[in-house]
């Protein structure tokens, strides 16, 4: 339970009670990050079918992706933002971390955030009515199922300091597994026969985007991790949309 509230804690802006901090919570409690990502999306789910029947589907997609930020307190926007302009305007591994300190958001990153929420709003407003909640909710589940390979199989960038430092290649095999299990077993459960599709994608994403990071700072930042749940939610919705 307390592995569980961290999770929920260190990924939300719900009011959880602060649990007492110990140096190895946050990659114990990694194996729960797509626990996470299925209450947000059925949370989502939710208020796409109070507000349906009522709404157009544009202002029911406009408030539903206002909730997704709201509830995160845009976490994942903001390292977004910051791997983007670290990425675009850093031309070597020092300049690439120093940008990725820099609080202040650049050209690359306002411009990451402005093409992020309007993919999100886009498609969020034109997938199928009678698959949003299993897209979407598979959505939040696979996207924060990738910080669990990319910390597993990654060093962090720096080695004492960051988010990055505090999870990646300090979660357990077990944890790996335990969290991929859970992730295909709900997507599974919502997907049916389709399930391999996101599933795919989002290791797809994975990989490449691991790869990269690898190649240019020689591992992972906390920022890493939100880009790299940015793009797999963004890629998750695509599925949905494609040939409908």
């Amino acid at each position: 339970m307390e592995e569980l509230l961290v999770a929920f804690q260190f990924l939300t802006r719900l009011p959880i009670s602060r649990i007492p901090y110990q140096p190895d919570s946050l990659s114990r409690s990694a194996k729960f990050f797509p626990v996470v990502g299925l209450a947000i999306g059925f949370g989502a789910s939710v208020l796409q079918r109070i507000l349906t029947p009522h709404l157009n589907r544009t202002l029911v997609a406009l408030l539903v992706l206002t909730f997704l930020v709201l509830i995160t307190g845009g976490l994942h926007e903001d390292a977004l933002a910051d791997t983007m302009d670290a990425f675009g305007g850093g031309w070597n591994r020092e300049q690439v971390l120093t940008i990725l300190r820099d609080s202040r958001i650049g050209s690359f990153g306002a411009l990451a955030i402005v093409l992020s929420m309007l993919a999100r709003f886009l498609l969020l407003s034109i997938l199928p009515v009678n698959r949003f909640t299993a897209l979407v909710v598979s959505a939040h589940v696979l996207c924060r199922w990738t910080t669990l390979p990319l910390s597993y199989f990654l060093r962090p960038a720096r080695e004492n300091d960051g988010q990055g430092a505090r999870i990646a290649q300090k979660v357990s095999p077990t944890s790996l597994i335990t969290g991929a299990l859970l992730s295909f077993a709900i997507v599974l459960y919502l997907m049916r026969t389709e399930f391999w599709i996101p599933v795919l994608v989002a290791i797809v994403i994975t990989a490449l985007s691991g790869l990269y990071y690898f190649r240019r700072i020689g591992g992972v930042t906390g920022d890493c991790f939100g880009a790299t749940n940015q793009l797999t939610e963004i890629a998750v919705y695509f599925c949905g949309v494609w040939n409908t």
